[in-house]
């Protein structure tokens, strides 16, 4: 077997955990000794065990005595600090592997190649950067935390074959019951989902993850003047939640009131959540929220559910995006449409 193959199988276990493990990255890890499997885990959970520690624990008894003569692989560079866990770098030189495969390097500013160098002072060998850009796709949320200091942003909103978000600015369903799970597997994958005011006030959202077994995001609400009402479902105890707002600073248990500006909104939020250490954000909120991300580009990542053979004429327009997508899959009668910005740095 080579190396990518058993790199595959850590981007393959690492994803298991996707939206259990923020503000920590997903890792997977799978030690082999003569093209033999021995020990393979993930990172399940932040404060838990990581990835390779999982994989050593693994490894049957009557195999414990082949790590010196095995190769431990590893979708992200071994950490070097001592956080709720201790360094895995420490614990691989400590067990003396014989070698080490990194798919690819951690550009958080307490590993950055620190892990790497630990192991490589030690006199093992390391190899990095296989499938390096399999293993970024797989936390791309947390390299665009760290390397942008904001969160991997999402846009996502449905739309009639006409370009309408609802039928004469009253709420409608476009999407089918089967994108509306996905919807909310999505949501339960994120850090957090944000909406503006008028979209709480017109839909009354809960934002959480009903529909599946899975966690519920963080909420985000914009709402400079508070406008919305405190028995509305966004202000439930289902979820922590933030409020943007121009009045108060404030916190009560799962409420975080955070006072903002209303001039350069967008950036001062993205900052504070960047504060907050939220890496991943889903925007739903309605026309006037999503193209203001549009329009200043701040976005990653979109999704459009269109219903081709819905016709809505009159209502809220879906926000002006002229891109073209990566791909498209249906959903019965609906089509979901993935982007990716192109145009970002």
């Amino acid at each position: 077997m080579n190396q990518e193959y058993y790199i595959k199988r850590c981007i393959e276990l690492a994803g298991k955990a996707l939206g259990k493990t923020y503000p920590n990255p997903l890792v997977g890890s799978v030690i082999v000794h003569n093209d033999r499997i021995i020990g393979e885990g993930f990172h399940q959970k932040a404060g838990e065990p990581h990835a390779e520690i999982n994989a050593i624990n693994s490894i049957k008894d009557e195999d414990k005595h082949l790590i010196p003569e095995s190769t431990i692989y590893v979708s992200l560079e071994p950490c070097a600090h001592f956080g709720k866990t201790p360094p895995c770098a420490l614990k691989i030189v400590e067990l003396g592997f014989k070698k080490v495969v990194i798919g690819a390097m951690d550009s958080h500013d307490k590993v950055n190649g620190k892990g790497k160098k630990i192991i490589t002072d030690a006199g093992i060998e390391v190899v990095s950067s296989i499938l390096e850009n399999e293993c970024r796709e797989l936390n791309k949320r947390f390299f665009t935390y760290h390397e942008k200091k904001r969160p991997f942003i999402i846009l996502k909103w449905a739309q009639s074959a006409d370009g309408f978000m609802d039928k004469d600015f009253k709420p409608t369903q476009i999407s089918n019951s089967l994108s509306k799970q996905l919807v909310h597997q999505l949501r339960s994958e994120e850090h957090a989902i944000l909406v503006g005011k008028n979209t709480a006030l017109h839909d009354n959202p809960s934002l959480t993850v009903r529909e599946i077994a899975g966690r519920n995001p963080i909420r985000i609400l914009i709402d400079f003047n508070l406008d919305i009402p405190e028995n509305f479902n966004i202000y439930n105890n289902d979820a922590e939640t933030i409020i943007f707002n121009s009045t108060k600073n404030y916190e009560d248990k799962n409420l975080k009131f955070i006072k903002i500006e209303k001039e350069n909104s967008l950036n001062q939020i993205l900052e504070k959540l960047y504060e907050l250490q939220i890496q991943s954000v889903i925007i739903e909120g309605g026309r006037f929220t999503l193209q203001q991300f549009v329009d200043q580009n701040l976005w990653d990542e979109a999704l459009i559910f269109k219903t081709p053979n819905l016709n809505l004429e009159n209502g809220t327009k879906a926000p002006t995006f002229d891109f073209n997508p990566e791909k498209t899959e249906k959903l019965r009668d609906c089509e979901v449409m993935l982007f990716r910005n192109q145009g970002l740095d």
